[in-house]
């Protein structure tokens, strides 16, 4: 499912405000991958469970909120940091 176009405008991370767009298929992809090996944890430190079917990032491409049931999950602990990649995604 993807967000429309009026809610992408106003939706932005709620730590940084920075605003929040699509992840891409690829990198989507790349994420879900990561998920596969256990590898990805939430901000707070907690594993991310289950396979990503859409997500947001950061436009400065920090923090990724996965979306659930057509939901962005904008929880400041729930976020992904894209720091702890060491392949860009």
């Amino acid at each position: 499912m993807t967000i429309p176009d009026h809610l992408l405008d106003i939706l932005c991370c709620p730590v940084s405000h920075e605003p929040l767009r699509p992840l891409g298929k690829n990198r989507l992809k790349s994420l879900n991958r990561g998920l596969a090996d256990g590898e990805v944890l939430h901000v707070d430190g907690s594993p991310v469970e289950g396979a990503i079917a859409d997500a947001l990032i950061t436009r400065d491409d920090k923090v990724i909120y996965i979306i659930e049931d057509g939901i962005p999950v904008l929880l400041p602990d729930r976020g992904i940091g894209t720091a702890q990649f060491t392949d860009p995604l």
